[in-house]
Order: structure tokens, then sequence, then C-alpha cells
């Protein structure tokens, strides 16, 4: 990949040089991978900076998609992206990424990744790449929303939500929520809807230019944050009264984009069961482009009086 730099540094995109304290089996190991990475497609990813427990899903999915699309010749674009969390990922240990080259041919490429930690298989993913040709288009129009610009900022609504001020979150990403979050919801259920809109983008200007794996791997990144927030304000529930974790995620690149540049998620949950509960989402920019579509389903597990809320 021409801009490899950028995707190396960027939120800790497969990094492949040891971080500041680590210890020398760990740096042992990163020699090790670094000299045989040629011939076994194997890519490193390091632990987030934030420790928290479990990694967060997008950044392990972010840093798949970068080891798959850096083994794609021909600058393919990718098209799209099926994510399975298989386990929580450890916030101590690096990511082991291994990219199978499963197709190549001068128009498409297919690509499958196995993340391992310490052994122990994490996460999988599947990726198409596909250049584009001649051939049928249209798109549904993007909803009618204000812009981001007028709206509160997601720390914002959490200071009106809780009645005290929030500091700042300190997210490489920015959220404005058009509509309700599910604080609003669970307070007053006249509130309680099944769609959600809200605008992110990445914070700063993105290194590398409008590279479109870069901007294709930042896209995962984000909107993986955004989803499962609308089956909370479905029902009601807070994210005190509730846990969320990602089991299946699936992208699809429509057009070029920008993910430095304001874009418009369009989420609906069509249906909660079993404990699970399922997204469709569309990602608009902000001139109305329609450049991806999304689903994701995830494991809500709620507490106390609020296991019942419908």
């Amino acid at each position: 990949m021409h801009q490899e730099p950028a995707l190396l540094e960027l939120l800790g995109l497969l990094d492949p040089t040891p971080a500041p304290g680590r210890d020398d089996a760990e740096h042992g190991a990163l020699e090790e991978h670094r000299e045989h990475r040629e011939h076994e497609e194997c890519f490193l990813g390091r632990p987030p900076l934030e420790r928290t427990s479990p990694v967060y899903g997008g950044l392990v999915a972010a840093q798949a998609l970068a080891a798959a699309g850096r083994t794609v010749p021909g600058g393919l674009p990718v098209h799209a992206v099926h994510c399975s969390f298989v386990r929580p990922g450890l916030p101590t240990a690096s990511f082991d990424h291994r990219v199978d080259r499963v197709k190549t041919t001068p128009s498409f490429a297919t690509r499958r990744v196995r993340t391992t930690q310490r052994g122990r298989e994490v996460f999988a993913l599947t990726a198409s790449f596909h250049r584009p040709e001649p051939g049928l288009a249209h798109q549904e129009p993007m909803p009618a929303v204000p812009d981001p610009e007028g709206l509160p900022t997601y720390e914002e609504r959490l200071t009106k939500a809780f009645g005290e001020a929030v500091a700042p979150l300190g997210k490489p990403y920015e959220t404005r929520f058009v509509g309700t979050l599910s604080f609003d919801a669970e307070q007053d259920p006249a509130l309680v809807s099944s769609r959600t809109r809200v605008w992110v983008r990445i914070r700063g200007e993105a290194p590398g230019g409008g590279e479109p794996l870069l901007h294709a791997c930042l896209l995962v990144y984000v909107c993986d944050v955004t989803m499962l927030e609308t089956v909370a304000v479905r029902h009601g529930v807070s994210w005190f009264h509730a846990t969320a974790r990602s089991l299946d995620y699936t992208v699809w690149i429509h057009r070029p984009f920008r993910a430095d540049d304001w874009l418009l998620c369009a989420h609906e949950t069509p249906v909660a069961s079993g404990g699970r509960g399922l997204v469709l989402g569309r990602v608009f920019t902000r001139d109305g482009v329609l450049v991806a579509t999304l689903a994701q389903e995830g494991l809500l597990r709620v507490s106390g009086d609020r296991a019942d809320a419908g």
C-alpha cells in the first residue's frame, strides 16, 4: 500500500515496532513476526492506549481490515467487510492478524483474517475488494436532519441528561446525535424510537490524504460505536442499566468518502430477541451521497427492574 505509514500511525493500526513499556518477551515476538510476515502474511496490531476491558471491537475490526488491505495488489478498493467477534479482546496484549489470500484477480480480491491474542482467536473478518466498473446506479435519499455544527456535542447531551457537567471524553472521533439518546428515552418513554440519527467524524485531518483503505478502516472503527444505541433507545434503557457487545458487524462501501468529514449515520432496529438486537444503518456524506450500508447484531444484557423493558 502506498499510504502504509498512515495505516501504521493512526489509532494503533498495525504498528510494526514495539510500543514503550513492552517486556522483552513481547519485543522478541514482534521481531519474530516481522521477520516471517512476508511468508506467513501475519501482521501485528498494538493494543489500544485506553486500557479499558474489553477492547473496543471497532479497533480490532479496523486493524484486521488494514491487514487484509495491505495484501491486495493494484489498489483495489474494499466494498464489503464481514466481522465476527469471537471473544472479548484483552487491553494489555497485541493482536496477531493472519491474512489468507482467498482470491486475487485483476478485478476482485477476497481476504480472510483470523485475529488472535496470546494464541486464542478473538475475531474473524472476511473482506472483498472490487475495481469499480460502469453499471446501474441509484440510491435512497438522505433523511432531512439539521447540520452537525448546530447540534450539541455528545458530552453536552450527557451534561443535560445527568444535570451535571461531563468533561470531554477524549475520544478520537466526534458524534452529534440528532434526536433521542438512550438516557433521554429512559427518563421519558414518549421519546422511545426504533430510529436514531447521528453525525460522526474522526477528529482532525486523517494522515495520508484520501487513501481509500485508510478511510474505510476509520469508517469501520467509528460506526461500530453508534449502532447498538438504537436498540437501547427503542426500549428506553440507558447504559446505566444495560451492557452491549458486538457479535456480528457488516459494512458495505458503495462510494469514496472521507472519514474526517461529517458523515450521517441513519440507523433503525427492526428486531430484538433472545438477548440480541439487530441494527441496520445507512451512511451519507453531508451533501446526501449514500456511501455505505451497515448491519450489526449485538448482545444486550439489561439489569434490575429494566430487564423487561418493552
